[in-house]
Formats: structure tokens, C-alpha cells, sequence
């Protein structure tokens, strides 16, 4: 391999490396499984299987490729970020290769070497010799291998669930302080039921196109950037990031969004080609399924709740979790051909709504839930059912307590997924959000679904436990933050008011990973037991999971609270 120089790390990378306390950053996780790989590697599994020498070692330890070489790379494993991890003959450099399988050999581009660390990035080139976990005829779009939306199409569905499995796994091994033996082992990934089509929201983008002195469009573009069928040649790319770059690569359809999604970006498409003079600057375009559901059995009582599209708030102001737009033309409404399941009782109408501020209607179960389109609501209805009913089935602890359970406090309860879906299970419920739209939202869902033992609150995570009411021995407290998971704050408050029982669900497991540390350890004379760890694939073909963390008060620290309490009587 040619010798190069020894590159910096670049400015923006300096700034995006973890401080003190674990982020949970795509770069801070790849980097764990970067230095955990290099821990125990040694040359010989390089893919030309040679034993290493004192010679190699030498030359292992100086060899660094040159940028936008293209090197020869035996993939190792599969990253928790979802790209590949391997090496090159000789070298001690973990090569990150997107799109790859563990076994494949496949030629890889350098893109950027963090010498420091010693880790290149790289852009997939193509498979040499394709390994055993690969196979091609699981590829379900066309885009794959160049979209960044996708990493896992090349998997069997088994081997994505297992994968995800080992990134919890390894969450609670790099970002979580706890000894070995107070973690449980993490179960089976439970899967979706759809693997494509299961995508209710899609949010593709486009940017504005530079125009030159004579008026025309900049023809700036890369290969396979922009479709050959566009209308016009002012029409700017529209859809989702080209992997490793910051360019929209045109997408025409995209096959793990729902019937009612596709055919949504399928107009939007051409209703932006037609328009597109009409946009001063780039754009968010939403793509949002809505469900109307109608009785067919006419034995059944079961009426659809109907509530008016103007009764949910307006989020200009107060939501803050949907994605940025500019210039939003005033036309923009919703696919009007619907798109009809029939079941036995009922014909569900699928539509594909545009206007961040509409309102959609999804069905869990027999529960129904209205939200701004825009607003956050989990974008997998076909796992929903498993999933709540899974958390339904494990809230209440099966060890006998001297109280049992009858409050639940659904932290971060946005429109009332929890508070709604649990409600029946206790005597109160609580739903509390920073977002006073996300308040009116689950009032409404609570009130549509005849669900009168529940109340919510708007308040910071600052202030979320000074309202309640309810004994902690008889709580249970769901905790669904963003990210980046619970601030210090929150947790300290958390662990002062000490419910019974912790469920929490994250969407990011590195960051529930550190944070369950914090619960474990305990502080203001309470701390936690894991009781199970599990994830939820609410996002087939690609590297996220979904986990659940469930824990109990100890009960080691009850009874010296309890003893303390009495010496001091």
C-alpha cells in the first residue's frame, strides 16, 4: 500500500468529538466500535490470510492511505451506525464502508483518515466477493447503495434483527458504567410486521437550483444525482441526501413508505415541477398518511370519532420537532385519491396528507389518535400494535410489592401515545410535555377515545415532578425523550420523586444506555434495578433500533430506607 502523510483532523470533526459526558453522536458510537475492533485485531484477518511478521507489524502501524485512493477492504462487521468496519492486507486502519456486509470483500474510496484515531471514512465502490450474510435479490430500490436513507436491503430480515440486537448490546458496553452482571441480557429484537411499505411519514427536500447571469439554471450535479424524466431542467433534485455527501439525490419513489406515502411523493413531485418558479428558496415537502376508517359490519356499534381539522392547534409557534421548511405555497392539501384495506368490519381509506398544519388520523388497535401533520408521532403503524401491547404487558412489575401499582406519568407524552394506549391499567394517569400543542393534541385523543382518568400538563423537564400528586410506591413513570435522551436535571428529579418503576423507551440506545447508568447508581437515597432490555425494529433496511428499558426500585435500598426511618422514630 503507497505510504501517505499524516492528515489532520478536520475543524468541523474537532468540534463534533464527545465532551466529558457520552453524547451519543453517530460519531462518538463509531467511534467506540472503532477502537473496540482495533483492540482486538490482529493482520492475519486480513483477507489474504498471510500470518503476520515483525515486518508487517512495522508496516501495519505506518500505513496510511492516501485520499481518493481506492483500496481493497474485507469487511469485518457491521458498526452501530450501520456502516461496514474493516481492514486492508497489513494495515491496522479500520476501514468504515458503507452499504457492506461482514465477509464481503469490496473496493472502497477514501474519503477522510482521522490518523488519531486510526479510522477512515470511505464512499463504496463495489463488491469484489460477496460474502455469505449478502444477498442482492433482497434489494428492494433502486437508489440503494447510494440514498443515505437505507443501509441494511443486502441483509436477510433475521440478520438485521440480529444486528440489532448486538447494537444494544454494545450500547450498554461502551456508554453505560455499570458492572457486567447488573445488566441483563438483551432479547430478541422484535421485528416489524412489513419490512417495505411500512413508512406512514417521508420528508423529502430539494434546494433552490443557482442561476447564472442568463437566467438558466446551474447545471452542478453528480452521477446519478438527478432523474432523467425530470419536466424541466430548472427542476432541482428532490429527495434525500447522497451518502457522504451534501447533495439531494433525486429519488423518484421510495419503497419502504407506505402505498399512500409513494403516491403522495409521486404528485408532490410533479406539483413542485410545476411550480417551482413559485419557490423563492429550497424546501421541506411533507408526506404524511392519514386513515379514514368506516364500519362495514352491521353488527357493530363501532362509529368512527370525528374531530374537526380545526380543533388541533396551529404549531407555527409552538411545535418544534417537525422539519424546517421555506416557502410553503398556500395550495399545498393532500392526495385526494384514496387508497382503500378492507378488514372484516371495517374499510380503512389511506390518503397521503401535504400541509404541515393539517390534521391526520391513525389508527392503533381500536385507539385513535389525531395529530398536526407535522407534528412527531412514530412512523411505523404496522409495529405500533406490538409495541404498545409488549409495554402493556410489562408495565406492572409481575414482583409482589407491599403497594401495588396504580398511577402511570407518561414523561415526554407528546400526543398521548402511552398515556392513551396504558390508561386502562390504572386508576390515574398523567401525561406531561414541554409542548403545549402536544398537550391540546393528547387531551383531544384521550377525549376522542372516551378515556376520562387521565390528565395533562404542559412543563419543562425541569419543573415535571412538582405537580404530581401521586405516591411514588404506586407510580410508574414511561420516559420517551428525544436523542438525546434525559438530562441531568431530569434524572435527579427522577430519582428524588422514586417511582416504583421505570419504563424508558429511546429511540437512541447509547443515550438510554448512559442515562439507565445514572438510574442504577441511584442518588437521594434511591436506585434501580434492570429488570430487561429489549428493541424494536420500527425501521427494517436500516440501522436504527428502537429500545426498551425496564427497571424496578431496589429493593435492597427500600429496606435501608425503611430501617433508617425507623431507627429514627
Amino acid at each position: 500500500m503507497t505510504r501517505a502523510k499524516h492528515y489532520q483532523l478536520p475543524p468541523k470533526r474537532q468540534k463534533m468529538m464527545p465532551d466529558a459526558k457520552k453524547q451519543g453522536s453517530n460519531e462518538e458510537i463509531l467511534l467506540a466500535d472503532v477502537r473496540r475492533l482495533l483492540a482486538s485485531y490482529t493482520p492475519m484477518e486480513a483477507h489474504n490470510g498471510d500470518i503476520e511478521t515483525t515486518e508487517d507489524k512495522a508496516s501495519a502501524s505506518n500505513s496510511l492511505p492516501e485520499r481518493f485512493s481506492e483500496v481493497e477492504v474485507k469487511i469485518s462487521e457491521i458498526s452501530s451506525t450501520g456502516d461496514g468496519l474493516g481492514f486492508v492486507t497489513n494495515s491496522d486502519i479500520v476501514y468504515v464502508v458503507p452499504f457492506t456486509a461482514p465477509g464481503d470483500i469490496v473496493k472502497a474510496k477514501v474519503v477522510n483518515l482521522f490518523a488519531k484515531d486510526r479510522y477512515t471514512l470511505t464512499d463504496f465502490l463495489n463488491v469484489v466477493t460477496p460474502s455469505s450474510k449478502r444477498d442482492d435479490t433482497h434489494i428492494g430500490c433502486q437508489y440503494f447503495a447510494k440514498c443515505s436513507g437505507c443501509q441494511f436491503q443486502m441483509l436477510s430480515y433475521n440478520d438485521q434483527l440480529s444486528h440489532k440486537r448486538t447494537v444494544i448490546e454494545r450500547a450498554y458496553e461502551n456508554f453505560c458504567t455499570l458492572a457486567p452482571e447488573l445488566v441483563p441480557s438483551v432479547g430478541d429484537t422484535i421485528g416489524s410486521p412489513l419490512q417495505y411499505g411500512y413508512r406512514t411519514k417521508l420528508t423529502p427536500h430539494f434546494d433552490k437550483p443557482r442561476e447564472n447571469r442568463n437566467g438558466n439554471a446551474d447545471a452542478e450535479a453528480v452521477e446519478g444525482e438527478h432523474s432523467e424524466t425530470d419536466q424541466s431542467k430548472d427542476v432541482p433534485s428532490i429527495g434525500f441526501m447522497l451518502k457522504g455527501r451534501r447533495k439531494v439525490l433525486d429519488i423518484e419513489d421510495c419503497p419502504i413508505g407506505t402505498d399512500a406515502v409513494r403516491a403522495g411523493m409521486k404528485s408532490e413531485r410533479d406539483r413542485v415541477a410545476r411550480e417551482i418558479r413559485n419557490y423563492k428558496r429550497g424546501a421541506t415537502l411533507l408526506l404524511r398518511e392519514n386513515t379514514t376508517r368506516t364500519s362495514i359490519s352491521p353488527s357493530s356499534s363501532y362509529t368512527s370519532p370525528i374531530v374537526n381539522d380545526n380543533t388541533l392547534p396551529d404549531t407555527k409557534q409552538h411545535n418544534t420537532r417537525h422539519s424546517k421548511r421555506t416557502d410553503t405555497p398556500p395550495d399545498m392539501g393532500s392526495t385526494q385519491t384514496p387508497l382503500h384495506t378492507t378488514k372484516p368490519n371495517f374499510v380503512d381509506s389511506k390518503t397521503c396528507i401535504t400541509d404541515f398544519n393539517a390534521t391526520t388520523t391513525e389508527y392503533i388497535d381500536s385507539y385513535f389518535f389525531q395529530n398536526t401533520a407535522g407534528a412527531f408521532f412514530q412512523n411505523n403503524n404496522s409495529i405500533l400494535p406490538r409495541f404498545t401491547a409488549y409495554i402493556r404487558e410489562n408495565i406492572l412489575s409481575s414482583i409482589s410489592a407491599a403497594k401495588p401499582i396504580k398511577y402511570l406519568i407518561d414523561a415526554y407524552c407528546g400526543s398521548g401515545l402511552f398515556t392513551v394506549t396504558l390508561s386502562s391499567l390504572f386508576i390515574a394517569s398523567m401525561g406531561i410535555d414541554i409542548s403545549q400543542a402536544s398537550i391540546d393534541a393528547a387531551r383531544l385523543n384521550a377525549a376522542a377515545n372516551n378515556i376520562s382518568n387521565t390528565t395533562f400538563m404542559a412543563a419543562s423537564a425541569s419543573a415535571l415532578f412538582k405537580e404530581v400528586q401521586f405516591t411514588a410506591d404506586e407510580t410508574v413513570v414511561v420516559i420517551d425523550p428525544p436523542r438525546k435522551g434525559c438530562d441531568d436535571e431530569f434524572l435527579s428529579q427522577l430519582l428524588l420523586f422514586g417511582p416504583q418503576r421505570i419504563v424508558y423507551v429511546s429511540c437512541n440506545v447509547h443515550t438510554q444506555a448512559r442515562d439507565v447508568s445514572i438510574l442504577v447508581d441511584g442518588n437521594s437515597g434511591r436506585k434501580y434495578d434492570i429488570e430487561s432490555l429489549r428493541g424494536f425494529d420500527f425501521f427494517p433496511q436500516t440501522g436504527h433500533v428502537e429500545g426498551v428499558a425496564i427497571l424496578n426500585r431496589s429493593q435492597d435500598v427500600e429496606s435501608k430506607g425503611k430501617t433508617d426511618q425507623d431507627q429514627r422514630q
